[in-house]
């Protein structure tokens, strides 16, 4: 494999200075994932003909808590690292995808519940949207060279600087882009979610579409933490796995659970 050219360490992951002020990729993709996410439940919502003004009131609830979110389960994730330095806590890097979405449905929950919207009906409408912002958001973890699996020789194997190499592993150039695997099956979860939205959407019920992204997006979540190094377990499985397998499990069954019950009821 053709060796790869070294960028500098001061500045992996920062796109430009403004002054003194470092703006990072990392910032910059999850801002573009966030914006996606806005454009398409906009999109969604008058599709499906609710006033999409709400997307935007729901926005300044839903975004805060899903980052407040993102970050408590980041600090859990790594919780010896933060029981030594508690004042990295606030500000610091890092964010878990499954505390954005748990805080974040907490919000959307809040507002519909507020505005007496139908909760289950807008689950439906951020769904497609926040699949893409995953897609859209990984590509910040290129930049900074990490969520990256175990070495590998694969033609399409990233290479990673000595610098972010994890311990044990500084005898190794390349890597699985597991960013990249994951932000391809969301992409593809996007497109699905999209097309299962209109073309069936005479026979789906109101949190279907939501129900069915939590399954695709857990689904291959489950599989790329079988690549993923060093990651938080619990009774030797990684945390992601069980969440991902609770998740998967409780969605298929709330599924089945209500056509059941409408099939009783007529």
């Amino acid at each position: 494999m053709a060796e790869s050219v070294l960028i500098p360490e001061i500045e992996v992951g920062i796109a430009f200075h403004i002054g003194p002020l470092a703006i990072h990729w990392y910032g910059i993709m999850l801002a573009l994932g966030v914006i996606s996410k806005l454009v398409i439940a906009v999109i969604e919502a008058r599709r499906r003909g609710e006033n999409s003004e709400h997307v935007l009131g729901a926005a300044l609830i839903v975004i805060p808590l899903g980052i407040i979110g993102a970050r408590l389960y980041h600090v859990i994730d790594q919780l010896d690292f933060y029981l030594q330095n508690p004042t990295a806590i606030i500000g610091g890097a890092g964010l878990g995808i499954f505390g954005a979405v748990i805080g974040g449905a907490v919000g959307l929950i809040i507002y519909t519940r507020w505005k007496k919207l139908v909760t289950l009906r807008w689950m439906d409408i951020v769904a497609p949207g926040l699949i893409l912002a995953q897609a859209i958001g990984r590509w910040g973890n290129f930049f900074n060279q990490e969520l990256y699996g175990y070495p590998t020789d694969l033609p399409w194997a990233i290479y990673i600087d000595p610098a972010h190499r994890l311990p044990g592993y500084e005898a190794f150039s390349h890597f699985h882009p597991l960013f990249l695997y994951e932000s391809l099956w969301n992409l593809i979860g996007f497109a699905l979610l999209m097309i299962l939205g209109r073309k069936m959407r005479s026979r789906l019920l109101d949190g279907d579409i939501f129900f069915g992204y939590a399954i695709y997006y857990c689904l291959g979540r489950f599989f790329l933490e079988m690549l993923k190094i060093e990651v938080w377990t619990v009774a030797g499985v990684p945390t992601a796995q069980w969440l991902s397998g609770i998740v998967i499990i409780a969605s298929i069954t709330v599924i089945f659970y209500r056509r059941y019950r409408l099939r009783r009821s007529k």
